[in-house]
């Protein structure tokens, strides 16, 4: 009884916190300048190693409050604006971001400009976040981590059943996706209040389609918006792929550290034929997605 008193009274403590802080920053919301870059997927693709790495770099400057002061549980990469919050303010956003001032300090200890942003994987597949991102971040850079899609598929069910929020088996629960999401792409396009469960959690074979999902980004921006990074040449040099993100940037190559993956769990291989399977159902936007980019990454 006494632990769980002291446990309320910690989480009233870090909820007043943050709290505290967030009213902070939506204060100063009017000096927190828009992001220069977003990275928008993919979920389970490598996005959140990518992204800590990103932000070793000296000329990166942190979200607010900074993550690195944060404990790790509590340590984030997104704002999930432009997906599941966008009925929330633009200072709201804006309250995340670092301040001017901040950046023009970091800006003389890293000797070169500065560039700050955010990573929400979800804004990839959000039927509505291209839109939203176009309306309000006309000038932003995009960048998105993608990996094998049907390793991308499998990966995504098994975070969901480690949770204790997946119950079907694996191909059962790929053919259950289309009923489980209904109509709810329709719905979140039209209602920013709106948040389905399904289609951001459960939509395992939808977030792997990396060609649809594209098709609608570029809609709204340019190629040269994007930066394109293969999840499985980034794991195998990291280095070579930070830097293609330094140079998309405009930020120095080679000053990165390099940190533990982040999110990594247990691999447990997919046999051939549940390999194939899936593969067939995702060979049309692998297709797609050459189609789009050019990229010929040989997963399906």
């Amino acid at each position: 009884m006494i632990k769980s008193v002291k446990t309320i009274g910690r989480r009233g403590v870090i909820n007043a916190g943050r709290t505290a802080i967030r009213g902070f920053g939506m204060a100063t919301a009017t000096w927190r300048p828009d992001p220069d870059f977003l990275l928008i997927g993919a979920k389970r693709g490598g996005s959140t190693s990518f992204y800590f790495d990103l932000i070793t770099h000296p000329q990166v400057a942190l979200l607010f409050p900074r993550p690195d002061r944060l404990p790790k549980a509590a340590a984030t990469k997104g704002i999930h604006y432009f997906d599941s919050n966008y009925y929330r303010s633009r200072r709201w956003y804006a309250s995340h971001l670092p301040s001017a001032r901040a950046r023009q300090h970091q800006t003389r200890q890293a000797g070169g400009p500065v560039v700050t942003g955010e990573g929400s994987p979800y804004y990839l597949t959000h039927p509505a976040a291209a839109e939203r991102v176009a309306r309000d971040l006309a000038s932003v850079k995009l960048l998105a981590v993608l990996r094998d899609p049907v390793l991308r598929t499998h990966s995504h069910w098994k975070e969901r059943v480690r949770e204790g929020q997946e119950s079907l088996p694996f191909l059962d629960a790929v053919e259950q996706e289309s009923s489980r999401v209904g109509n709810d792409a329709e719905r979140l396009r039209q209602d920013p209040h709106f948040y389905s469960y399904p289609h951001e959690q459960q939509s395992y074979l939808e977030q792997s389609r990396y060609g649809a999902a594209l098709e609608r980004w570029f809609e709204h921006f340019p190629r040269s918006s994007f930066l394109l990074i293969k999840s499985e040449d980034y794991y195998a040099d990291p280095g070579s792929s930070l830097n293609q993100a330094a140079e998309f940037l405009g930020i120095e190559p080679g000053r990165f550290g390099h940190g533990e993956p982040q999110n990594a769990a247990p691999g447990s291989p997919l046999d051939d034929d549940t390999r194939l399977q899936v593969e067939a159902l995702l060979r049309d936007d692998a297709k797609r997605l050459r189609e789009l980019t050019g990229l010929t990454w040989d997963w399906v």
